[in-house]
């Protein structure tokens, strides 16, 4: 007989091997859960136009236009405060017009026919078109003008041949006089600013006075600003009118 023992043995051994075998066909049948890809679509949106509807009468107009009270806040800017020369007067000899053949002065002066020199606080008539045996006026009355010019057109010339400024040296006799000298010279050159000849700006920078060129409109204005800050014995304006034409 065999011993209990070797009997058993095979029995074990196979049921070892069908375990085995059940477990590997298990795992292998089962189905690994994959990751859904889908996505659902949004809802497709849409939206409703609707047309406002007519109004049969227009609206009726505010009854008032005040959008309430004034502000008393200290936080607003009051920019008539931040003007310096608010409470200052204007010199009497402030431009307050530039005319074709003139200008009119604060002091109420109007002075046609010529420009103007302001030296001191006074207004003098300046023509630094003359030359010295030049007769003023027209041909007609025995002068050496331009009839065609016209009035406002007195004739002469204050632009040399290369279209810069020059003037004659008498034509800046009164500064020669003036004393103290002033510190700065606006010098407006008409219609239209033109380059100040050499000789002319060192004859200016000898008598120690500094200068400013300008169009005649931009010169005033500059000329009172100055005159009002600085006072008019340190600023002199010259100022040749703006409907000035050179003549022959």
């Amino acid at each position: 007989m065999l011993s209990p023992t070797k009997l058993l043995a095979p029995t074990s051994t196979l049921r070892a091997s069908q375990c085995h075998s059940c477990l590997h066909r298990t795992l292998s049948g089962r189905q690994t859960p994959r990751p859904s890809t889908y996505i659902p679509s949004r809802p497709y949106q849409r939206r409703c136009f609707h047309p406002s509807p007519l109004r049969s009468a227009p609206s009726a107009a505010p009854k008032s236009k005040d959008r309430g009270p004034a502000s008393k806040e200290d936080t607003q800017t009051d920019f008539s405060a931040m003007d310096m020369l608010s409470n200052t007067p204007a010199p009497s000899t402030a431009v307050d017009s530039c005319m074709a053949d003139g200008f009119a002065l604060n002091s109420g002066l109007k002075v046609t026919g010529s420009g103007v020199l302001l030296v001191g606080g006074e207004a003098f008539k300046w023509r630094p078109w003359l030359r010295e045996g030049r007769k003023e006026g027209t041909i007609g009355s025995g002068g050496t003008g331009d009839d065609a010019k016209g009035p406002n057109s007195p004739g002469g010339k204050i632009l040399n041949a290369k279209g810069q400024f020059d003037v004659d040296r008498l034509a800046w006799g009164l500064l020669d006089l003036a004393w103290p000298k002033p510190d700065l010279l606006v010098l407006g050159t008409g219609r239209s600013i033109v380059p100040v000849s050499p000789e002319t700006r060192r004859h200016i920078n000898e008598l120690g006075i500094r200068l400013e060129v300008q169009d005649t409109r931009n010169a005033a204005a500059q000329f009172n600003m100055l005159a009002t800050e600085r006072g008019v014995q340190q600023v002199v304006g010259a100022l040749i009118p703006v409907g000035w034409r050179e003549g022959k």
